[in-house]
């Protein structure tokens, strides 16, 4: 009727509008308004169905209006989470709440919930009778999100009466802009309300853990500093560990650092960030009150004043001692019309103006020629050359901004969110500066809050199991902190690697990531334009200029390659394999689950808490793009290529191998921990590829007890057999690595551990024949070389692929040769049963003398081209299939 009536409408803009409120009718899915008296109505919306709606498009939002507050929370997936900010943009709160959403989507990719935001607005004036104080319009918020958010008792949900959509008991909360003292009020009405997730509803807290007595956000976003510096040869100081304060994380041998920052010595980020060494030299920074100048710091003097600050409550920068401020130094207010520079401030920031508004300053400080600029405090400072101040929502900020090509520090931190735009980090990539985003730099603090709120539901679990008192849960939360700060700052140092090891080779995949990238925004995981990540035709400008993505850009590749993957195992039986309870018990630590491990299939989240750890170690260790290649090239689900993974890595022991290459390789710089961890992920995707094409590994425990013992006796007589061609490219391996600055010793078994990738053809081979693993893996060897295999396979990774098609020949052609050596060895000891295995090669090999002396005048025309040609390694192995005489057919 309503639609009919809109068709008799006059005016277009009317009519638009009359359908926009009924679609916008349609799309609520759930109000409070049949629960009783409520003074402020909420509504939860299916965003999609809200025409017109601004990009990113939420999952759901609930809005909530009445006459004291105002406010909207926003999740892009049914398990989300994220801060509920007090808002001061009463006209705008949801802008500022989606662009916030977007940045934790992408931070929270490293966790089990993906973004949300909320933010409110208090509508009654702050003071006089009619006055909401900020605690109770919070109240009045999270009350009506509640309402609208199903419970769940004795394991069964309670839906909300009336709701137009599935099961949604989901709804976990955070500190943020204006509450972060607030946690202990939320849990107060999540337990009052007998809501299913009590205490857990809000991470931190006086029954959590605190965040900035932690450093915990800061500590972090240090892991992703000293990675760039370390890239770079300059030693910051050391990575935090979980046994050490901030303040007492010294080391007397770190290189002085100049640094200017955003914030002050009483915010949580900042604050712990500027104690995290005493080799620091803060010679500018500013907050929304004042602007801190010391042109020549003594950093262990500087250090003990911050120190002091810190300690402070409420301090500023006006609280800083003068007297212990150098020369030229001093604290201004960014109220004063002018402030007087002296000419040792004017040397540190080269400005010629002696007499600077406090805006100048503020931009000179940003444009500071320093090593590291570190974001601490709230706001957009920096934005791309192509970007107008008015296409921004932090219009406060406006005056203050610079472009991101005026940018000189050489490292950039931003352990704030939105200090740069994503064009700025972009712009300021290319120029050659050293940035992550936001989302990488400062996912420490949500990491630690999703820690938190699944050992909270664990040990709510143990209590209602009566394995512990109600009482005891939260010591038990406490005395595991240290191992969960180690396991969230691990984290960080695993995505900081693996962008340093995306970053490295780029150039060479970006066929690869322009196929990831299609399909993540085909399925509507990654917007390119939202996210500004290349075009497809800018991508193949790039591919043909051999230039590659950002660190900035890979940032968001990672993140939408880890939330895409998360989904696809949350939706196979992976998670529901027996071995999937190793993986859910590495979350937790280890005294928790020694007590409560016969719980974790209970917990309400085991399957995304598996799917999620899985997820990041597999693009962590192995790339955004292993995955979706590996998939393609099998025609295997996503999921069976994780399984494949998983046996893969179980099979070598990838975990010590990661710890050796950690150990030996952490002091010698990014470049020896890039290499090197290229060996073992190249070893893990060889393997992986084996077992897919053969189809095996999707029963993870099954394939891993067979032929695990058999990768374990390999690895130990690899070293002692081969052919003198395979020792000279072990040796050239081996220099390769030590010149990159990998450890000599670790360096020699590195080389020798790549050829672990025949192991799941040895233990295929050891089934069918019987033979030993040294004599199998020997023939292969020997066969190998003797049938010109490896100087193929070598010639084919020195091959150029211009496009998708010619990967997939290459890659084709590899598997192949590989089938080729392994069917080699295997006919040459069938054929001759009765002999040892070496003396079954070299019978196998001199009946084809004439055939494989016709092989290697092929490879050598291959190898004598200026550049390989895949079409001559297609006859060549043509030829080497011939002379074998097996059923083997191409790829």
């Amino acid at each position: 009727q309503i639609a009919d009536c809109c068709d008799a409408v006059s005016l277009l803009d009317h009519d638009r509008i009359l359908r926009g409120f009924l679609s916008l009718v349609d799309a609520t899915v759930r109000t409070n308004r049949y629960l009783g008296d409520s003074a402020h109505l909420a509504l939860k919306l299916q965003s999609a169905g809200v025409p017109d709606i601004p990009r990113p498009v939420p999952y759901r939002e609930i809005f909530v209006h009445g006459p004291a507050v105002e406010g909207i929370h926003l999740r892009w997936g049914p398990v989300a989470r994220g801060g509920i900010r007090w808002s001061d943009r009463p006209d705008d709160y949801r802008t500022e709440v989606l662009d916030l959403m977007r940045a934790q989507v992408l931070k929270n990719a490293v966790i089990v919930p993906t973004g949300a935001k909320g933010g409110f607005v208090v509508k009654r004036p702050r003071y006089g009778a009619d006055a909401v104080d900020p605690a109770r319009a919070y109240e009045i918020f999270i009350t009506a999100l509640l309402d609208v958010t199903d419970n769940v008792v004795s394991g069964r949900v309670v839906p909300v009466p009336r709701r137009r959509d599935s099961d949604d008991p989901y709804l976990v909360v955070a500190a943020d802009k204006g509450t972060a003292t607030f946690s202990d009020l939320a849990n107060r009405i999540s337990v009052e309300r007998g809501f299913w997730l009590g205490d857990a509803f809000a991470s931190g807290g006086s029954g959590g853990y605190d965040h900035k007595r932690i450093g915990i956000t800061a500590r972090g976003a240090w892991v992703a500093v000293r990675h760039h510096f370390t890239a770079l040869g300059i030693d910051p100081g050391p990575t935090p560990k979980s046994d050490q304060t901030p303040v007492a994380n010294m080391r007397p041998d770190s290189d002085p650092v100049t640094v200017v920052g955003i914030g002050d010595m009483s915010g949580d980020v900042f604050g712990n960030a500027m104690l995290l060494s005493d080799q620091i030299r803060l010679v500018a920074a500013f907050d929304h009150r004042d602007i801190f100048l010391d042109p020549s710091p003594d950093p262990a003097t500087s250090h003990a004043e911050r120190a002091r600050l810190f300690a402070l409550p409420h301090s500023s920068w006006q609280d800083y001692d003068r007297g212990l401020i150098s020369p030229g130094g001093g604290v201004w207010s960014r109220l004063e019309k002018r402030i007087l520079l002296s000419s040792d401030a004017q040397a540190l920031l080269h400005m010629t103006e002696e007499y600077p508004t406090a805006a100048e300053l503020i931009r000179a400080i940003l444009q500071a020629p320093v090593a590291l600029l570190f974001a601490g405090g709230v706001g957009t400072f920096v934005r791309a050359s192509t970007e107008a101040d008015a296409e921004l929502d932090d219009r406060r900020n406006a005056d203050v901004r610079v472009e991101a090509s005026s940018v000189r520090a050489r490292v950039v931190g931003e352990g704030a969110n939105l200090a740069f735009t994503q064009r700025a980090r972009i712009e300021y990539a290319r120029r050659g500066g050293h940035v992550n985003t936001d989302a990488i730099d400062n996912s420490a603090g949500v990491d630690i809050s999703d820690h938190e709120v699944n050992l909270k539901i664990l040990l709510a679990l143990a209590v209602e199991s009566g394995d512990v008192a109600a009482g005891e849960g939260g010591r038990l939360l406490h005395d595991a902190c240290d191992d969960v700060v180690a396991r969230v700052l691990r984290n960080c140092a695993l995505q900081s690697m693996a962008l340093s090891r995306a970053h490295a080779a780029s150039p060479d995949t970006m066929v690869a990531t322009e196929a990831l990238l299609a399909d993540l925004e085909a399925t509507g995981v990654l917007d390119r334009t939202v996210e500004a990540m290349p075009s497809t035709t800018e991508m193949e400008a790039r591919t043909h200029a051999g230039a590659g993505l950002t660190r900035p850009e890979l940032a968001v590749l990672l993140a939408g390659a880890k939330r895409s993957l998360t989904a696809a195992l949350l939706v196979s039986p992976l998670p529901d394999q027996a071995a999937a309870g190793d993986v859910l018990a590495s979350y937790f630590p280890a005294s928790v689950t020694e007590r409560f491990g016969h719980l974790l299939d209970r917990h309400r989240l085991r399957r995304e808490l598996v799917a999620s750890v899985l997820a990041n170690d597999v693009v962590d260790r192995m790339g955004a793009t292993f995955v979706h290649r590996l998939a393609a090239d099998t025609r295997a689900r996503p999921a069976s290529v994780v399984a494949a993974y998983v046996v893969a890595r179980r099979t070598v022991d990838a975990d010590q191998w990661w710890r050796r290459v950690d150990d030996s390789c952490d002091a010698a710089g990014t470049e020896a921990l890039v290499h090197a961890a290229a060996v073992v992920s190249g070893l893990l995707e060889a393997l992986t590829r084996a077992y897919l094409r053969r189809g095996e590994g999707n029963d993870i425990a099954l394939t891993t007890a067979r032929d695990r013992p058999v990768l374990f006796e390999l690895e130990a007589v690899l070293p002692g057999i081969g052919t003198p061609y395979r020792q000279r490219m072990r040796a050239r391996a081996a220099e390769a690595l030590t010149e990159a600055a990998v450890a000599p010793e670790l360096a020699g078994q590195l080389a020798c551990m790549g050829e672990l990738a025949v192991g799941a053809d040895v233990a295929d081979l050891v089934r069918t024949t019987g033979r030993s693993v040294s004599g199998i893996a020997s023939a292969m060897l020997w066969v190998g070389e003797s049938l010109g295999v490896d100087r193929l396979i070598h010639q084919v990774g020195l091959a150029v692929a211009e496009d998708r098609w010619s990967a997939a020949v290459r890659r084709g052609l590899v598997d192949d040769l590989t089938d080729l050596r392994r069917l080699g060895a295997c006919q040459a000891l069938q054929e001759h049963a009765d002999l040892p295995e070496p003396d079954a090669v070299v019978r196998f090999l001199a009946e084809r003398v004439e055939q494989i002396g016709e092989v290697a005048r092929l490879v050598s025309e291959v190898e004598g081209e200026p550049q390989p040609r895949l079409d001559a390694v297609s006859v060549a192995t043509r030829a080497v299939r011939q002379t074998i005489g097996g059923p083997a057919e191409p790829h």
